[in-house]
């Protein structure tokens, strides 16, 4: 793995013994002890994640906070200082190029936090799409390190290290802190559905707070945790993936992400999802239990008691938290209702499946802080 992409964080990995993966052209870890002891210690307790394989965009200019939002969907225009938010970003037909963060530092100036896999594809949209606003902007993600500290003690464990108060940041707030004379963002965000803050900081001290954070989290009874834990957390609570949930084949309609757009404004892709909503939608994001232990994975068909394919697999866990082997699918229109019995077809067989009410799970997240 000599050629791939390493954090700052890399070593540090291998000497707590994680079993390191080739994901997306970094080295990251995917376990250290096991997913199912990780998931399970971030859903009781807490766990450590790298995260600084993210990418992170940075615009500045006059015309920042505009621009922001004519590119993304939701409702940056109200926000204020110091507020962070989840947004998908759209092509122009409509599809999802990624979904991120938009940290609004200051009126003129955000920091987009997107997926490792966009950020090149990232960049160049948005730099396309800057031509006729005042703003400049970045590809700063090699200026970053980035850990998320989560579950429900998160607070109680990183409060032993921080000076500011956590209790007085809100659910998608962030604040700083000033870690080795270093500026640092502390933002009570995470994608695991439990309660839980990310530090973004320079790359020059991550390691640094690695080990003094990983030391408390130890000491605490929490676990370092990889990919493989942040993969099955996210997923129960429904929590998408980009690449296998979403892309630029899918709108945020058909993703069940219509809460993340904002009509009354002009965005890009606003047109077409119009023309969706008009006409109605064909493909629809929905929740599966299946019937069977066997696992079903990404791209597996669905087919109805007619023995009509209706749908593909997008994301499959056999869940640790609630011990039932589950899926997020696409469905054609018609098979969507709770309650639909439908088939998944693995390895030539059809397990017998029933469509769900998701998120599966609801944990420590606080919106209401």
């Amino acid at each position: 793995m000599a050629d791939l992409k390493k954090t700052p964080l890399n070593k540090q990995h291998k000497k707590l013994g994680a079993k390191m993966i080739d994901f997306g052209g970094w080295e990251m870890p995917v376990w250290y002890s096991s997913i199912i002891e990780e998931h399970n210690t971030v859903r009781e307790n807490c766990g450590l994640f790298d995260v600084s394989h993210m990418g992170e965009i940075d615009i500045k200019g006059e015309e920042t906070k505009k621009f922001v939002d004519y590119i993304l969907t939701n409702k940056i225009h109200e926000m204020k200082e110091k507020d962070a938010i989840y947004t998908p970003m759209l092509n122009k037909d409509g599809g999802i190029i990624d979904d991120l963060l938009a940290y609004m530092i200051n009126e003129k100036n955000f920091l987009l936090v997107v997926n490792a896999s966009n950020v090149e594809k990232d960049f160049e949209w948005i730099k396309s799409q800057s031509r006729n606003f005042d703003v400049e902007v970045k590809n700063v993600s090699d200026e970053w390190g980035q850990i998320a500290i989560q579950g429900p003690n998160s607070e109680k464990i990183l409060q032993k290290y921080v000076k500011i108060d956590l209790d007085k940041i809100g659910f998608y707030k962030f604040d700083y802190e000033t870690i080795d004379g270093e500026k640092v963002i502390i933002s009570r965000t995470g994608y695991t559905g439990e309660d839980g803050f990310e530090l973004y900081m320079p790359e020059k001290i991550a390691e640094k707070i690695w080990i003094d954070l990983i030391g408390l989290v130890i000491k605490n009874n929490g676990k370092p945790c990889g990919l493989g834990a942040r993969d099955t957390l996210r997923f129960e609570a429904k929590l998408l993936l980009y690449g296998n949930d979403m892309d630029e084949t899918k709108t945020p309609l058909n993703a069940s992400l219509k809460w993340t757009v904002d009509f009354d404004k002009d965005f890009v892709g606003k047109d077409k999802l119009l023309e969706q909503k008009e006409k109605g939608l064909n493909w629809h994001l929905r929740g599966l239990e299946i019937n069977n232990k066997m696992p079903v994975r990404h791209g597996y068909k669905i087919f109805n008691e007619n023995d009509e394919e209706v749908g593909f697999i997008t994301s499959g866990v056999k869940s640790p938290t609630l011990n039932k082997n589950l899926a997020l699918a696409y469905l054609k229109k018609g098979n969507t209702k709770i309650g639909t019995k439908l088939f998944v077809e693995a390895r030539n067989k059809k397990l017998e499946s029933i469509v769900v009410k998701t998120p599966f799970y609801k944990g420590s997240s606080n919106p209401s802080k």
